[in-house]
């Protein structure tokens, strides 16, 4: 180089993402895509698509003209439906105002209540193994995961005690993501109960992502955010990709104290601006005609 040195360059991605490795199950899904005759375990995704009325809701809206930006809320009509509908499925009714925010699917609403909640080096108490992006997800936030390992002779359920056991100076928050992803695992009423009680004990934060709720078979789901005593320290998190088959859609709901939900609504309005408005108008049908 002409006897000159070489100038050395800082590293030009962040430290923190950098240390992240990438989704193993999402690479392998793009392995195999086109492949026939393959079964997928991996993506949770019906084998059925969007229900007609839904898709019809969402062709309505954008020909009656309904394209431009809508509130950072959502749309005050989905909202008042989605405060319906938790009043219904889990007793509490939400503040359709100041207490929901429609997401860009969980997957940002779990973002969203990391990020507006946890400070550097907060510890976040959850099941191991769990949904994919929930490790990432905290560390990013500037929080340290404490995985709790789950067993299949306890049916993958995260206990009470296992809970108690993992509880420390730093913990911030339990991350409840149940039913379960991958396992399947639900909670007992009394492993809810037992939990609820640690978090009040201990001053803790729940992040309640409960978007597998409606797919238990012969035995109850039973929620967190039920539980009265509970209401002021969860974030209930719940949308429409599941249940109603909307996965591409991308659309949920975080319902939590209104301090909470302005905060998790200034990130979302400064990265993605609203939930695109024919999606919206899908899920309002979701939940106007597809119970």
């Amino acid at each position: 180089m002409g006897g000159r040195a070489m100038r050395t360059m800082r590293p030009l991605t962040n430290a923190r993402v950098a240390r992240l490795p990438a989704s193993g199950i999402r690479r392998f899904f793009d392995l195999i895509a086109g492949v026939e005759g393959v079964i997928s375990l991996g993506v949770g995704e019906p084998d059925f698509i969007t229900p007609e009325r839904f898709r019809e809701a969402a062709i309505r809206s954008i020909k009656e003209g309904k394209t431009k930006y809508t509130s950072n809320y959502g749309i005050k009509a989905l909202r008042d439906a989605i405060s319906e509908h938790t009043a219904k499925l889990r007793g509490v009714r939400y503040d359709p105002q100041r207490e929901i925010l429609v997401t860009v699917g969980v997957s940002e609403a779990v973002d969203l209540a990391l990020r507006a909640t946890l400070n550097d080096g907060d510890e976040v108490i959850l099941a191991d193994p769990s949904y994919v992006a929930y490790v990432p997800g905290i560390v990013l936030a500037g929080g340290t995961p404490v995985p709790v390992a789950t067993e299949e002779g306890e049916d993958f359920r995260l206990t009470p005690a296992a809970v108690e056991r993992a509880i420390t100076p730093r913990t911030r928050a339990i991350l409840l993501g149940f039913p379960n992803n991958p396992t399947g695992g639900v909670l007992l009423k009394e492993d809810v109960d037992g939990i609820a009680r640690l978090a009040r004990e201990h001053d803790l934060l729940v992040y309640a992502d409960e978007i597998y709720d409606r797919l238990v078979y012969g035995i109850e789901h039973h929620s967190i955010a039920s539980i009265p005593e509970m209401t002021e320290r969860t974030i209930y998190l719940a949308g429409f990709s599941k249940s109603y088959a909307m996965t591409g859609w991308r659309v949920g709901y975080a319902c939590a104290p209104a301090e909470i939900i302005e905060q998790m609504m200034k990130i979302h309005q400064y990265t993605v601006m609203c939930v695109p408005t024919a999606a919206q108008y899908a899920a309002l049908a979701a939940l106007r005609d597809g119970e």
